[in-house]
């Protein structure tokens, strides 16, 4: 939505304010639009390989939906840890070997569906709790274990939102190729009168304009939207990560989802005393 918004300011603020001085019919040359669209479509079907070109246009339609990732999200991702956590304590760690083998069956993942839904956060999850229950692993390891995972999940999330800003940063110089062709092409034709070559060069210099418009104006807000959908997306890691580690060296359940709170952005961050409420709730 908000994405939406700023291109109609951006467009408002470009083409508005052009069309009071000017006529918005000369900024109309379908060829340089052409020339522009197939260049970049070029540009990043040659930059990329078969992997990155289908993560990012899987990505694209992310940035058009509202995160899942919210203060009610981590409330259920806390409670759901908890709730793991206490049963560990109270029947031993081979009583969680069916939530870990068979997660979809699981009657505690079951009542997070959002969560249950999130595949990769799950697998972590199930993965980690894995290790736990066979005990060949001290939390020291594990944690390493973990940075690394996360780390490499990190580069992998990172790949559209690096791709599309690669894009948006070259569009700028295919608005200059498409001038420099209009140009060309204006040079050829200095035989006409001075009305006809000032038309030829102004649709030529719509090249530059579109360029520079469209890579600062349309494609890096959405590289910067990836980006965003990102480091919220990675923040859960990190939560799990502090609870089973807090969990892992000792503390009890109530203690260790209390670290995974405080790893939360502030936004999406429940009180003590409103998770606290939660987890008594759902006992």
């Amino acid at each position: 939505m908000f994405l939406i918004i700023g291109y109609v300011i951006i467009l408002a603020a470009s083409l508005g304010t052009y069309a009071v001085h000017g006529s918005l019919a000369a900024l109309w040359v379908p060829t340089e639009y052409i020339a522009i669209v197939g260049l970049t479509i070029g540009g990043f079907v040659a930059g990329n390989g078969p992997k990155a070109i289908k993560g990012t246009i899987a990505a694209l339609p992310t940035i058009f939906k509202g995160s899942p990732y919210n203060k009610a999200f981590y409330v259920d991702v806390l409670c759901m840890l908890y709730e793991i956590l206490a049963k560990v304590r109270k029947e031993g760690l081979m009583s969680i070997e069916g939530d870990i083998e068979n997660p979809e069956a699981s009657p505690i993942l079951s009542k997070y569906p959002a969560f249950a839904a999130d595949h990769h956060a799950v697998d972590f999850l199930c993965d980690y709790l894995r290790m736990m229950v066979g005990g060949n692993l001290n939390a020291f390891e594990i944690e390493n274990l973990m940075d690394v995972e996360m780390e490499t999940h990190h580069q992998e999330a990172h790949t559209p939102a690096h791709v599309v800003a690669k894009v948006g940063d070259a569009v700028p110089a295919f608005g200059i190729v498409v001038a420099v062709m209009g140009v060309v092409n204006v040079m050829g034709s200095v035989g006409q009168p001075p009305a006809v070559l000032g038309k030829m060069i102004g649709g030529a210099l719509v090249g530059t304009f579109l360029g520079i418009l469209i890579s600062y104006g349309f494609v890096a807000p959405v590289a910067g939207q990836l980006e965003q959908k990102v480091e919220e997306g990675g923040k859960i890691y990190q939560c799990m990560k502090a609870v089973l580690l807090a969990s892992m060296n000792g503390y009890a359940p109530q203690v260790a989802v209390e670290f995974g709170r405080k790893v939360l952005f502030s936004t999406d961050r429940p009180s003590f005393a409103e998770l606290e409420e939660a987890i008594k709730s759902r006992k």
